[in-house]
């Protein structure tokens, strides 16, 4: 499916299955460890960038056989609430299947905006990010489109507090040597106090970011931080556990593409079109193949070709 992807086993979420509304890689931030890459469109401009109808069916496919997940979550390859169709959307899932819960992770800088906000308070879960205040840090992390500032995020994010009836968890992204500094923490702590999230997550790079040189940071200094924001309700977002596995999403999606492969070479888009898969799922797949041994990739004209390797038996 082009839109609908997984179940995944989701740090935060449990089992979640995947809504992706804008294209890979439509955002308002070119965040440095993103891991869906560098952004590629740069922009605040809210409009139904997929088709609705198609999505509606993808979800419908998917719901309509009950499967046993415990969310259903708008987010993927880009910023969800640049999509002006999000709230219907939102209004669908809740609409014809309420049994599931929706959540919508969002990096806060659209929330300004009244109609962006009003889209999304029918969702049960709210995620806005907020990894910086001072301008000199908000900007390294986030590489924002010119006009967007940490003030009005905050500003944002406590409007949106004030009128939203589920629970809002505010995700801090904690980078080593950036945003861990102790005035960054106490800027970041100040800001919660403002916003009264119901919980504060601190988060750190789980897989390969944007840029190389943003590493995980360790348990025991995330455990440090959270200390940091004491009395307010903070957790540290670890590792995915899994209690109940779905079925293995990127595993088959994986075997999928060696499949086809296995003769002439194809670009990542074409996988995408001839698997009916998100480009974005696509990419990291071969990229962990490739890590694998078990796909090459080569220079043909203009083209990026992916092939397979074809390993002797010994």
């Amino acid at each position: 499916m082009k839109y609908v992807f997984g179940p995944v086993n989701s740090r935060r979420l449990g089992v979640s299955l995947g809504i992706d509304i804008v294209p890979l890689k439509v955002c308002s931030f070119n965040c440095i460890y993103c891991e869906c890459g560098p952004t590629t469109e740069l922009t605040d401009e809210v409009k139904e960038y997929l088709p609705y109808d198609e999505i509606v069916s993808e979800i419908s496919q998917v719901l309509s056989k009950r499967p046993k997940i415990d969310v259903v979550t708008f987010s993927g390859s880009g910023e969800p609430t640049l999509n002006s169709r999000l709230g219907d959307l939102i209004r669908y899932v809740k609409t014809h299947f309420p049994e599931y819960k929706v959540a919508v992770l969002t990096n806060s800088s659209l929330l300004y905006m009244a109609d962006v906000r009003a889209s999304l308070l029918q969702a049960d879960i709210i995620y806005p990010s907020l990894d910086a205040v001072s301008e000199k840090v908000f900007n390294k992390i986030m590489r924002p489109l010119p006009g967007i500032n940490s003030e009005r995020i905050i500003d944002s994010i406590t409007l949106l507090r004030n009128e939203f009836k589920g629970s809002l968890c505010l995700e801090i992204f904690i980078i080593a040597g950036v945003n861990d500094t102790a005035d960054e923490l106490s800027k970041l702590k100040e800001a919660c106090i403002k916003i009264r999230p119901d919980e504060i997550h601190l988060n750190s790079l789980d897989r390969p970011g944007a840029e190389e040189w943003v590493k995980p940071m360790d348990f025991e200094n995330l455990e440090r931080i959270k200390n940091y924001f004491y009395p307010l309700p903070v957790k540290v977002v670890g590792k995915v556990q899994v209690a109940h596995r779905p079925a293995d999403y990127y595993n088959e999606l994986e075997s999928s593409i060696l499949h086809a492969v296995r003769g002439t070479g194809l670009t990542a888009e074409e996988l995408a079109d001839f698997l009916n898969m998100r480009l974005f799922d696509v990419l990291r797949a071969l990229k962990n193949l490739q890590k694998k041994g078990q796909v090459k990739k080569d220079s043909s004209g203009n083209r990026e070709i992916y092939t397979r390797i074809i390993q002797d038996n010994i």
